[in-house]
């Protein structure tokens, strides 16, 4: 069996916080506006069509938004993303590296096999404690649709606080979990592949290198080639959750809605439907996951670096 090397020196949880949160801030800056696209496929009935009648591409969606809404707009909801992302990169990272030690053997070596329960563990930690509210806020903003050309035409929500506090205030705090179960699956698969593909790739280029760390340049390519694992595997599960977390009429039980958003998908708008935006999810989450291991990895040395030069200091 495969096996993978656990870091022979605990990294503290500031360390994650800190390194996860930036990489996920630079994460989310550059990779938003492709997931606002994702969302509105996904959210659209019908397939959005041009003048000349044909369908339009991802980067045609995105170029309609803008003409109509201005360039910003592909940015709506990025206050909900920026404001989980140091939470849940600290969740992500640091409760990987939890699981990760738990399941590791008497060598404190985790196989391939924990390295993926490690990955699905972390994942669900982190959908429960921060990406299912702030998933559900940043949906309800990228689902709006206002005009440029009627000043009249003014969203419901204003902002990520505006929109968070409406929706308590309109449906109740449980409101905030629509669709967590849901959320905690993508959540988890996307981790258990992301995690594992990583750790095995990275693995397997420092061996054939023979080095202790790898290049900007290579973490970029593995994490780029990682990230892209998970919405291969879960897109029907990601189209479901957001159709359940826009809506704010669905009645019922978690699995109530569920079949109906599924039934209704199936049977109006047929079986591809539940790929729609999944080329702008891959093209949002792959680049989105190298840009994260990249400045993870790397603002991860710097601190043990700045770490240990202190230690001696203060010691």
């Amino acid at each position: 069996m495969n096996k993978n090397n656990s870091n022979a020196q605990k990294t503290p949880l500031l360390t994650h916080l800190v390194a996860g949160g930036t990489a996920g801030f630079m994460e989310a800056c550059t990779c938003h506006p492709l997931d606002t696209i994702k969302v509105r496929m996904q959210l659209s009935r019908k397939a959005q069509r041009s003048a000349t009648g044909r369908n339009l591409s991802f980067l045609g969606v995105g170029a309609r938004i803008v003409k109509n809404e201005s360039f910003w707009a592909l940015y709506k909801g990025l206050g909900a993303v920026t404001a989980g992302i140091v939470p849940k990169m600290a969740i992500r990272f640091s409760s990987f590296e939890m699981y990760k030690g738990a399941l590791a053997d008497e060598n404190g070596i985790t196989s391939r096999t924990g390295i993926f329960f490690a990955g699905l563990a972390a994942g669900t930690t982190e959908a429960v404690c921060v990406v299912s509210p702030a998933d559900l806020v940043k949906i309800r903003l990228q689902a709006q649709r206002n005009s440029l050309a009627d000043p009249m035409d003014t969203p419901k929500y204003r902002s990520f606080s505006h929109a968070f506090v409406t929706i308590i205030k309109e449906e109740g705090i449980g409101a905030l979990y629509k669709g967590v179960g849901l959320t905690a699956l993508r959540q988890a698969t996307n981790q258990a592949a992301n995690f594992t593909a990583y750790q095995e790739l990275k693995k397997q280029a420092r061996n054939f290198q023979k080095v202790d760390e790898l290049p900007s340049y290579q973490t970029l390519v593995i994490g780029g080639i990682s990230g892209a694992m998970g919405p291969l595997s879960n897109a029907p599960i990601d189209t479901i959750k957001t159709r359940i977390q826009k809506s704010v009429s669905l009645t019922g039980s978690g699995w109530e809605r569920f079949k109906q958003v599924t039934t209704e998908i199936y049977t109006k708008e047929g079986f591809r439907a539940f790929y729609k935006g999944l080329t702008p999810r891959v093209l949002r989450v792959a680049p989105g996951q190298a840009v994260t291991f990249v400045v993870y990895e790397k603002v991860k040395s710097w601190i043990d670096l700045f770490t240990d030069k202190v230690q001696p200091l203060t010691g």
